[in-house]
Formats: C-alpha cells, sequence, structure tokens
C-alpha cells in the first residue's frame, strides 16, 4: 500500500552517516512507494537538504558529525514546522528519547526495527501520528506527566479555555492515553480520517502544533486518567 499525503505519495528523505545503512533504508521506502527525495549524511548537510527539499518526513539518525541530529531537528522545524520527524537510532537511552521528543521529534525507533516496522512507523509520521518502539511510549507519557506536576506560569488576562464538542473530548482524552488513530478509530467506532479531523481541529482551537504537545495539553489537564 502506497502512502498518500494530500492525495500524493509521501516523501521523505533520509539522513545517517553510515552509506550503507542510509542507502539501505532509502531503498527499502522506495520499493514500498514512497518518493524519496533527498539523502544526508552529515548534520549541515542535512540541514540544506532538508530546507531545499521539504520532504513531509525526515527519517533522522541522531550520531551525526558535524551537527547532532536533535539540533538538525530544532534547526529544520524553525524553518518548516510542518514537516514530521522519525528519529530511527541505535541508541534506546532515555535521555536520547526525551531529547529528541522535546526538540521537536514526532516519533523515535530503534534501528533494531524491522523493515515492514520502519515502513509503517513512516506511514503513521506522516499522518501526524507519534510512533515510538514499543517500551519508550510510556517513558515519554511518563515525562510528560512529570512536566504536567510542575506548576504553571501564570498570566494575567489568560483567554478563556477553547471549547471542544463533546467527540473532540473524547478522542483528546483517547490521544492523552498513547492510542493510535487506527485504535481510536476501533474503540469510537469511526473512520480513520474522522479521527484525524478531529485531531486537527483541536489542534486549531487550542493553538497547538502537533500531537506531542496535545498529549501534554490533555495530561496536564488529567484526560488521561478519565
Amino acid at each position: 500500500m502506497t502512502a498518500q499525503h494530500d492525495g500524493r505519495p509521501v516523501t521523505v528523505m533520509v539522513v545517517d552517516d553510515h552509506p550503507m545503512w542510509r542507502d539501505a533504508v532509502a531503498r527499502d521506502l522506495s520499493e514500498a512507494g514512497l518518493d524519496v527525495v533527498a539523502t544526508a549524511g552529515d548534520g549541515p548537510q542535512a540541514v540544506r537538504r532538508a530546507k531545499a527539499a521539504g520532504p513531509d518526513v525526515l527519517v533522522l539518525d541522531l550520531n551525526l558529525p558535524g551537527l547532532p541530529g536533535v539540533e538538525v531537528c530544532k534547526e529544520v522545524l524553525a524553518d518548516r514546522p510542518e514537516l514530521r520527524v522519525l528519529v530511527l537510532s541505535a541508541s534506546g537511552e532515555h535521555a536520547d528519547v526525551l531529547e529528541a521528543v522535546k526538540s521537536g521529534a514526532t516519533g523515535y525507533l530503534l534501528k533494531s526495527a524491522s523493515t515492514e516496522e520502519l515502513l509503517d512507523a513512516v506511514r503513521r509520521t506522516a499522518a501526524g501520528e507519534p510512533v515510538f518502539t514499543p517500551g519508550l511510549a510510556g517513558l515519554v507519557l511518563g515525562e510528560y506527566r512529570r512536566l504536567a506536576g510542575e506548576p504553571a506560569p501564570t498570566a494575567a488576562d489568560q483567554p478563556a479555555a477553547p471549547q471542544l464538542t463533546e467527540r473532540e473530548t473524547e478522542v483528546l482524552r483517547l490521544v492523552a492515553k498513547g492510542l493510535s488513530y487506527k485504535q481510536i478509530a476501533e474503540r469510537l467506532v469511526i473512520s480513520h480520517r474522522t479521527v484525524q479531523n478531529h485531531v486537527q481541529n483541536t489542534l486549531g482551537k487550542l493553538q497547538l502544533h502537533n500531537r506531542v504537545e496535545l498529549v501534554r495539553y490533555a495530561i496536564e489537564r488529567g484526560l488521561d486518567d478519565a
């Protein structure tokens, strides 16, 4: 099945400093029907080419010469905030995972993942879903729960909280529990596209940029425990 984004094949850029690995990943993605528009082997090159090629998904290694992967993530997202970043790393260290997510990565996959898992992760990342190697999702949610427990900065004359519909709140609650769009669709007996639309509407109402921010918002309000 060819992954689509706005009615066209998903475009991907692969960044890794090991040529054989980089070429193998790019080949696997291309053979699966994804459009690999660029590759890069170091940090500065990755920033330049990502800004020029404008892929939908950046498959990014963290350990890069010239500029670390997390800095590449920050620089590229500063220029193209709509870009989705899927980290593909050999490191499963908690500090690396959290730093990548805080830098804006949508997902984090270990290099031990199978080709099928990688393809599924790229497709889901393109759809805006956070994708993590099993065991890492709980780590990220735990970190956001910790952050949510810290006192929030106060501001005078804060605007009233946006009003979400009952269905949007229901979807938000399931997002906060870590369910994928597919799982939410099955739980609520609605289509995958309808779930995406509810999430996009909620992001717009709350003036948030991605699902990572949405999860934190929901956890801060205790929706994950509801």
